[in-house]
């Protein structure tokens, strides 16, 4: 299963052509595509894109035929210079950036303050060979609630996250509840703009979709061989 917003889901199922059937759930809409993964536009932000990948994953398994990988497709901001416009990056970790408290000291992940967990692993011999497959960098993607707008958010999160090639909205949330149901996950993003100063005239969704097009061309049989290993 991949989940995208609407015109990444588009951009993800122009690699797996053919007839698509669309099944409606409580609070999400699956489409079938035949031969190919079932694609989800989960929705912005990380509650959203979980409760909707939530939905998908458990009426599949109480059908009988679970999903065997969650693909959380999409576009977003890249950290300067590794991961430059219309790039594609591939998470070997998928971080909530911003998951627990501001103190006097400084922000304090929620696993520093004794629960939860911020960070999801994606298989490394997967993100690998999708890396591989579709010429991507591999690397951290932070999970944000609000999109970074000032150089810095942007230093801080390069502090904090030294590892962050990229960040979205949706991965942690999808990880989440794929975790939750010992499905593996992956996470693929194009940059349509850089992570820093909010600059809309900078922005380059267009390209970024095309690259998400293009790598997704590359990397489905990657993918539907691990779906039928």
């Amino acid at each position: 299963m991949a989940t995208a917003v609407p015109a990444e889901r588009d951009a993800v199922a122009e690699a797996f052509p053919g007839p698509v059937r669309e099944r409606e759930l409580p609070g999400a809409v699956v489409h079938e595509t035949a031969g190919g993964p079932a694609l989800l536009a989960a929705g912005v932000g990380p509650a959203l894109a979980a409760a909707s990948t939530a939905v998908a994953l458990t009426a599949a398994a109480l059908e009988g035929r679970p999903y065997g990988l969650v693909v959380c497709a999409g576009i977003g901001g890249g950290f300067a210079p590794h991961a430059p416009l219309g790039s594609l990056v591939v998470a070997d970790a998928i971080t909530a950036a911003d998951l627990g408290a501001e103190t006097a000291e400084g922000f304090l992940p929620v696993t520093e303050l004794g629960f939860g967990t911020v960070t999801h692993h994606p298989p490394a011999s997967l993100a690998e060979a999708v890396a591989a497959a579709s010429g991507a960098r591999t690397g951290t993607v932070l999970t944000v609630s609000t999109v970074t707008g000032t150089a810095a958010r942007a230093d801080a999160l390069r502090a904090r996250h030294p590892r962050a090639l990229a960040e979205g909205m949706e991965g942690f949330g999808v990880a989440e509840a794929a975790a939750a149901q010992g499905v593996p996950v992956l996470e693929v993003r194009a940059v349509s703009n850089p992570v820093g100063p909010r600059d809309r005239a900078a922005w380059r969704i267009g390209d970024a979709l095309n690259a998400l097009t293009e790598g997704f061309g590359k990397l489905a049989p990657v993918l539907e061989s691990w779906n039928t290993a």
